[in-house]
């Protein structure tokens, strides 16, 4: 009876380790996925990976549940194993809770337009918070449980293969070990390296929901150079808006470009029966209207009660002229690489702007300025940056991360 428990319970820890390497992997994965989707220069370099890269981080975040529930079909052992340890019964609550968290806000995330924007928003944030603040923990806790740190002979200092402790009986005991030097260092080196991003994070999260510190830096880092500046209507100084709430997340397929009136124009063509073009100085001499919308992305956040001032879609194509076999729009980004296409039944409406100016200000670069298009009611891919063509076209067509599994129907 006794051989046939203890073979149990070296069992039940094998299936405790093994639990604990895969769920160390999936973790891993999760984190070098994500990372590489949020960072700019990994957008560029992927391109269409980038969706099936997506798609990959979902598809495992999903099979994250299962150690977890794997996990819980075991808890019951594992907890009388725990009886009078509390703190490693905190730490299993602590490492729960984070990867829980991570499940349920990337499932929201996932489905974004099921839930719509405000909890998305809210799940965004979840989302980063716990990235910030568990995986630090989550390495911390693997590294300084690892085999090699809790051998009992790297605790002392050795000598001739024989502890302190050996050849000193009566010496006093070391005030700080080995191993609690080497968890120390790790837990000091980890808060290093990450504390100054996370609260370069928490700033512009906490910052942005007053309006824009993040935005007032974009605007001093503008690389664009567009002479004379336009003049904000009345309702655009101070903007209608009050202010945009939230934080503008900046994502690029290609180098940020930058324009100056050598290099800057906007044309019109395609079936239309007057082709238009101008340079930035008639440009900005153009009618233009103001509105407040909200700016929705697909990876989950928003900027709300954005004041936005330039010409609305339709009257532009008033003034070229739409010939009867037009059905869409082809709209083309300064970069040379990016479109989108959009009926002219949705640039219809009256929220569909060529915009110049946000919350009063020129458009930055890193907004898609010095012109990008407005769609408030589809979500963001549409709204193209650094707009400098209009094509009117017969068909449908298929924009950039249109062509890499995005809907073409963007309705938030």
């Amino acid at each position: 009876m006794k051989g046939w428990l203890e073979r149990l319970r070296k069992g039940y820890g094998k299936k405790l380790v093994a639990l604990h390497a895969w769920n160390g992997w999936i973790v891993v994965v999760l984190a070098l996925t994500g990372l590489i989707l949020l960072g700019g220069f990994w957008r560029g370099v992927l391109g269409e990976g980038r969706v099936w890269l997506k798609w990959a981080h979902i598809a495992v975040g999903i099979a994250s549940i299962m150690p977890i529930l794997y996990y819980l079909a075991l808890a019951g052992k594992h907890w009388r194993q725990l009886r009078g340890k509390p703190w490693q019964k905190f730490n299993v609550y602590v490492v729960l809770g984070f990867l829980l968290g991570w499940f349920l806000s990337g499932v929201l995330l996932w489905q974004f337009k099921l839930v719509g924007p405000r909890i998305s928003n809210a799940a965004l944030v979840a989302h980063d918070l716990l990235t910030w603040i568990g995986l630090p923990y989550i390495i911390y806790h693997s590294i300084t449980r690892a085999k090699w740190l809790k051998d009992p002979k790297r605790r002392t200092v050795q000598a001739e293969n024989r502890s302190v402790d050996e050849l000193h009986p009566a010496s006093p005991q070391p005030v700080y070990t080995r191993r609690a030097f080497i968890r120390g260092a790790i837990g000091v080196g980890l808060a290093v390296t990450v504390g100054p991003s996370f609260l370069k994070w928490l700033g512009e999260s906490l910052g942005s929901a007053g309006g824009g510190a993040s935005i007032d830096k974009l605007i001093e880092n503008n690389a664009n150079e567009l002479l004379p500046a336009p003049q904000p209507m009345t309702a655009s100084s101070p903007p209608i808006g009050g202010g945009a709430q939230g934080h503008f997340r900046v994502y690029t397929v290609t180098p940020i470009p930058s324009f100056n009136n050598a290099n800057w124009s906007f044309r019109v063509d395609g079936l239309v029966d007057q082709p238009l073009q101008w340079k930035w100085e008639e440009f900005v001499k153009l009618a233009r209207t103001v509105q407040v919308s909200d700016f929705h992305c697909v990876t989950g956040w928003s900027v709300y009660k954005n004041t936005w001032e330039g010409i609305p879609v339709k009257e532009m194509l008033k003034l070229a002229g739409v010939q009867g076999k037009a059905k869409s729009a082809i709209f083309y980004s300064g970069d040379g690489v990016y479109t989108s296409g959009i009926t002219l039944e949705q640039l219809a409406k009256d929220d569909a702007m060529i915009a110049v100016l946000h919350d009063g200000k020129p458009i930055p670069s890193d907004l898609g300025g010095p012109v990008r298009l407005i769609m408030p009611k589809m979500y963001a891919y549409k709204s193209v940056k650094w707009l400098n063509r209009i094509e009117l076209i017969e068909g449908e067509h298929i924009g950039y991360w249109e062509q890499r599994g995005y809907a073409n129907e963007a309705w938030v």
